[in-house]
């Protein structure tokens, strides 16, 4: 996959930890038992995919889920996202973007609900 937009993994992974600061705090607060991870390329099977979350949400565990359990994961994909974009600007705000919609994943939040709140 040709990119776009030349960025650093470095400076690609700033732009996810901006991301991540846009979460609000109460919000970060609740997040429980998850890893933020950045990958070059998406998987074989959906090779334009920005983001990813894999995991049980919040909204689906019960009182005793989390004891021993490994992390849910996020993973937000470098080379898709600035396959698709044209400056940095871009690329940040797509990551902000795919972060936030990854997060709300892990409170339960559906692609539906998303893309109707715009975060689609």
């Amino acid at each position: 996959m040709a990119c776009v937009v030349e960025m650093t993994r470095e400076a690609f992974e700033e732009a996810v930890g901006d991301g991540l600061d846009l979460v609000p705090p109460e919000l970060a607060a609740r997040m429980d038992n998850v890893v933020v991870l950045v990958e070059d390329d998406a998987p074989d099977d959906d090779p334009e995919l920005l983001g990813l979350y894999e995991g049980v949400p919040l909204t689906e565990r019960d009182g005793g889920w989390a004891a021993g359990s490994l992390p849910d994961r996020i993973t937000i994909f470098r080379n898709p996202t600035l396959a698709i974009c044209d400056t940095i600007e871009e690329v940040v705000e797509e990551v902000a973007v795919t972060v936030v919609h990854e997060i709300a994943h892990h409170f339960g939040i559906d692609d539906d609900r998303l893309h109707a709140l715009g975060w689609g």
